[in-house]
């Protein structure tokens, strides 16, 4: 049977590369839903080209045009903020696969939890802000959680037939971005431009500019303390600039497993949609000795804050990493625009987490309340600032 496929954020560059994949895979995977935020050119093209039942744009003010562009299709249209919440529940959907950006992908993403649907998560921001409460739904409603992120993916597949309890330690791999060898005080002339050029991956922007200031490894370890069900000083970050080993897992005994390929997220994208099994694929081999040495070093957390703070926020628990996910959403779109510079960005995030008040109530309604706090205590610091 085709495993029928709601996509939220099909417009982003996880669901661009998702859809690429279910077009290799036609005998595999049929699309039910898509729901984009803006780009509604792009929505309307996909839309033509895989004929999904359901169609959603965030933004209702693109509902007529994306209604009069799919008139002559048999194709539902959906608009505004909680649309993509719709599709996430859809009966006719047996996989969500979770691409949206941002705090704006908790919602639906634990909607389609509490429905019991296959998750295929690259919004990893949904466990970082409300991790307790998603892993709990799902283990309550049978839900399947499958990472997309690469590094989890990684995880997932070197951990794959082994004991829980052979687990030593989890060992997250980080390019380093394009910044890892700079001064601190070269850090503070770094222009958005720059910090937009990834030397390994393809990705959106804010995602790269959280690779650049190494808060993406901050989240991605804590999405794996909930993801994997391991304490947080069995997770380590190193950092390897050659982007080819996704990440390690030390058991006991003192072996180390590593899961390799060259940077292409169709891979870990692949993994998550045939799990169990591996989907045949044209992508480019790794050649190991066309790539002579593979280097590894210890991050620096003094000139890249971002991955102390975020280890700071999942020790301190309840909804810490909620305001820290709030506050680095309003630092990355302050850099972008010019209001900070690229180490104000953890400046900011700083300031909201000693102001932020503790909450360890885990429920939708004290996240939301605390990402609306915790942006409004960003603002006010960027305000401040610039009087």
């Amino acid at each position: 049977m085709l495993k029928r496929l709601a996509i939220l954020g099909s417009t982003g560059s996880i669901g661009t590369q998702t859809l690429d994949v279910v077009s290799q895979h036609p005998d595999r995977f049929c699309v039910v839903a898509l729901s984009a935020g803006e780009n509604i050119h792009l929505l309307i093209k996909q839309a033509r080209l895989f004929k999904p039942a359901v169609v959603s744009i965030a933004n209702a003010k693109h509902y007529n045009e994306l209604k009069q562009s799919l008139a002559d299709l048999d194709i539902e249209v959906l608009a505004g903020p909680d649309a993509a919440t719709q599709i996430a529940v859809m009966p006719e959907a047996d996989t969500v696969v979770a691409a949206m950006v941002g705090f704006a992908g908790l919602k639906p993403t634990s909607s389609a939890v509490l429905a019991g649907k296959e998750i295929a998560l690259a919004n990893k921001e949904t466990l970082v802000v409300a991790g307790q409460m998603i892993m709990e739904n799902a283990l309550l409603t049978g839900c399947r959680i499958l990472p997309v992120d690469s590094e989890h993916s990684a995880i997932m597949q070197c951990i794959e037939g082994e004991e829980a309890c052979s687990v030593e330690k989890l060992i997250i791999t980080a390019s380093g971005g394009p910044f890892r060898t700079m001064s601190a005080a070269d850090l503070k002339k770094v222009t958005p431009a720059e910090a937009l050029r990834h030397p390994n991956w393809s990705m959106g922007n804010k995602i790269t500019i959280d690779s650049a200031s190494m808060m993406n490894k901050g989240l991605e370890v804590i999405e794996a303390r909930w993801l994997f069900n391991i304490p947080t000083e069995k997770i380590e970050v190193v950092v390897h600039p050659q982007s080819i080993i996704h990440s390690l897992v030390q058991f006991i005994d003192g072996s180390v497993k590593a899961q390799i390929s060259l940077p292409d997220m169709r891979l870990p994208i692949r993994y998550a949609l045939g799990y169990p099994e591996r989907l045949e694929s044209n992508m480019q081999r790794v050649s190991l000795s066309s790539l002579r040495s593979f280097t590894f070093e210890e991050p620096d957390t003094n000139r890249f804050r971002n991955l102390r703070l975020a280890r700071q926020a999942l020790e301190m628990g309840g909804n810490i990493p909620c305001a820290l996910n709030a506050a680095n959403e309003v630092a990355v779109k302050a850099f972008l625009d010019g209001r900070t510079d690229f180490p104000g960005m953890s400046d900011i995030v700083e300031y909201v987490l000693e102001k932020i008040q503790f909450n360890n109530i885990a429920t939708l309604d004290v996240y939301q309340e605390t990402d609306r706090l915790g942006r409004q205590l960003a603002h006010d610091y960027l305000n401040k600032k610039e009087k």
